[in-house]
């Protein structure tokens, strides 16, 4: 009887609360959270839109006129790209953009690739010299393009180091000499972009399993083999990245060889980027040099497609 009163006073008391459960709460409606994400991002995309993009297609419609820059001007159609490639200078100016693109590409990133690995093993100075090897890619190319350009000069260091060692033969003007100039402007670039492509293969390197390695040490592989086929299919993306922002760059070279040659001797250095700044600055030809910057804008898209689809298709099959 007194279970029973003690049972009954404990369900009156403590109330049992089996099957009551929270409501989840109600989800927020994304829409208004969605756009005020685009209010933020809203000025960069205007900023896109209006510099790069409205001012080349901007650009793009000029390269069909015959505009001066001052006043009135005519469409012409493809007269302007008629007399490019009817013009020698402009098809040597091109050969040169291409020379010096792949040229710098292949050395800055071969030399890149090497220092890297180096400095990806336990070093004690390897901080120091990533900063060391980096400095040039964060320094301006005109300030580094005219202390170049006193080395090179006929009465400057090299020349004198050359004559010091009994090679006083080998001395020349290096920079007004039509043959070494484009390969002196070849040195400074690969010289300052060494370091570029030294981070980017550092980062891939970072990301290689050093128990693969380990594998194929023991299996017998020696370095250049571990190299081959461990180190260089895992760092195909960076490889991808380097060589395409590296081939970019060459394309558009323009401080550089301003600064060290200013498209001479006899347009010996002469590039695309350097005619359209003569054609439209300098001579008042600015339908003219709209269609080079043109010509040089689909060189530039042509080239990094076809690199990253090549990049895609190796990741692919490996």
């Amino acid at each position: 009887m007194t279970a029973t009163l003690n049972s009954e006073t404990e369900a009156v008391i403590v109330p049992r609360r089996a099957g009551h459960r929270r409501r989840p709460p109600k989800p927020r409606r994304p829409g208004l959270l969605k756009f005020g994400y685009w209010w933020w991002a809203l000025p960069g995309i205007i900023m896109v839109l209006g510099i790069h993009y409205v001012a080349t297609t901007v650009g793009g419609f000029f390269a069909f006129t015959n505009w001066t820059g001052i006043g009135s001007f005519d469409i012409v159609g493809f007269d302007n790209f008629r007399k490019i490639f009817a013009d020698p200078t402009k098809i040597a100016a091109l050969g040169n953009t291409l020379f010096l693109a792949f040229g710098s590409v292949i050395l800055s990133n071969v030399a890149g690739l090497a220092i890297a690995v180096g400095l990806n093993r336990v070093l004690k100075t390897r901080y120091i010299l990533r900063t060391l090897f980096f400095m040039p890619v964060v320094l301006s190319p005109l300030a580094t393009s005219y202390i170049w350009k006193f080395v090179f000069q006929f009465d400057g260091p090299l020349n004198i180091l050359l004559r010091a060692a009994g090679l006083g033969d080998l001395a020349r003007p290096w920079l007004a000499d039509p043959t070494w100039a484009i390969w002196t402007v070849l040195i400074v670039v690969v010289w300052q972009n060494i370091g570029f492509a030294m981070v980017i293969y550092m980062a891939g390197l970072a990301a290689v399993p050093v128990e693969v390695e380990e594998a194929a040490a023991i299996d017998g592989a020696n370095i250049w083999q571990r190299f081959l086929h461990v180190t260089v299919p895992a760092i195909r993306p960076a490889i991808a990245i380097a060589t395409t922002l590296g081939l970019v760059n060459g394309l558009r070279i323009f401080d550089q060889i301003m600064a060290l040659t200013g498209g001479g001797p006899a347009n010996a250095t002469a590039t695309l980027a350097t005619e359209v700044y003569k054609q439209a600055f300098s001579l008042g030809n600015f339908g003219y040099g709209a269609a080079l910057a043109l010509l040089l804008t689909v060189i530039i898209l042509v080239f990094a497609v076809v690199q990253q689809r090549v990049g895609q298709g190796r990741n692919a099959e490996n």
